[in-house]
């Protein structure tokens, strides 16, 4: 469902649009960019958690986690 909403751009970003927009109307490109730029923050934000997780993993829980990872290969070859 679409929601008529008024909103205030840039003239250079409102050029852009229009000259990218193709056949599509201004409305469907403005969720089109809308839709990429907010999938792209999503990406952006689990990359930032993913590194975070990882960076508080200290040296003890990265051997371990590398010694399991080592057994599971050998247990996998041997099958």
């Amino acid at each position: 469902m679409r929601i008529p909403k008024t909103l205030t751009l840039e003239e250079s970003v409102l050029a852009e649009m229009e000259r990218t927009k193709g056949d599509r109307s201004t409305s469907e490109r403005v969720n089109e960019l809308l839709k990429r730029a907010l999938e792209l923050e999503r990406h952006d934000k689990l990359e930032r958690e993913a590194a975070l997780f990882y960076s508080a993993v200290n040296h003890q829980e990265r051997q371990e986690e590398r010694a399991f990872q080592k057994a599971s290969l050998r247990s996998l070859t041997r099958d």
